[in-house]
């Protein structure tokens, strides 16, 4: 990844939000603007150090189709798919090893935008990186292969901006759209634990900390 210089990185922090805010979505859910926007660095600089460890990787969903957006994983949890279904693996199937443990950064990021969200005591096993470039895209579904589905999710969002699709209970239901830059937090749990979500196709771009890429963290309870 190409590193933006350094002036560059203080103009971006300028440029982002000056006073977070908080959009409602739906019971339990909520969208936290500009929320990590102070920490995108070095989040970005651990995503690196986690990569280094274990690679991102195109999985393949079970009816065959290879996923457009680029995954690992970080904690005692990974998400991982292939021709035998959904799973949570405490290995990463392509090395044998651990995940890479997840960082006190996020951990108590996680924790405390939960909290501001109204799900207090949020304690993540799990953090699935996504890695966007233009183009990729992640069609509606639901978080439904965690054990503890009272713990809300949190996703986060990091570079290039993107189309947050947030449905309903039923695939059926019509999306908001929502577009979501470097720094915002989405959180979702209680009523909306399962509602259906995914990001549109991203937009080609460059961002200053990310070049042609956006970053996803995806939190979890997966045990």
């Amino acid at each position: 990844m190409t590193r933006a210089h350094p002036a560059t990185l203080d103009l971006l922090d300028r440029a982002g939000p000056t006073e977070p805010s908080i959009e409602p979505l739906a019971p339990g859910a909520a969208l936290l603007r500009g929320f990590a926007s102070d920490q995108a660095v070095d989040l970005v600089a651990a995503i690196e150090r986690i990569a280094a460890a274990a690679p991102f990787r195109h999985m393949i969903v079970p009816g065959g189709h290879t996923m457009s957006a680029a995954m690992t994983n970080c904690g005692p949890w990974g998400w991982v798919t292939d021709r035998s279904g959904y799973r949570y693996a405490s290995a990463d199937p392509q090395t044998g090893l651990p995940w890479p443990s997840l960082p006190a950064l996020f951990r108590e990021l996680a924790a405390r935008v939960a909290e501001v969200a109204g799900h207090p005591g949020f304690a993540p096993d799990c953090c699935l990186v996504n890695r966007y470039e233009p183009g990729a895209r992640m069609g509606l579904h639901r978080d439904s292969d965690e054990k503890d589905i009272g713990a809300p999710i949190v996703s986060l969002s990091l570079g290039l901006p993107a189309t947050f699709l947030f449905g309903g209970a039923a695939r059926k239901d019509r999306p908001r759209r929502l577009r979501v830059a470097s720094g915002d937090v989405a959180v979702w749990g209680g009523p909306s634990r399962l509602f259906f979500h995914g990001v549109d196709a991203v937009p080609e771009g460059e961002h200053p900390l990310t070049g042609r890429a956006r970053y996803n963290l995806t939190f979890r309870k997966a045990r």
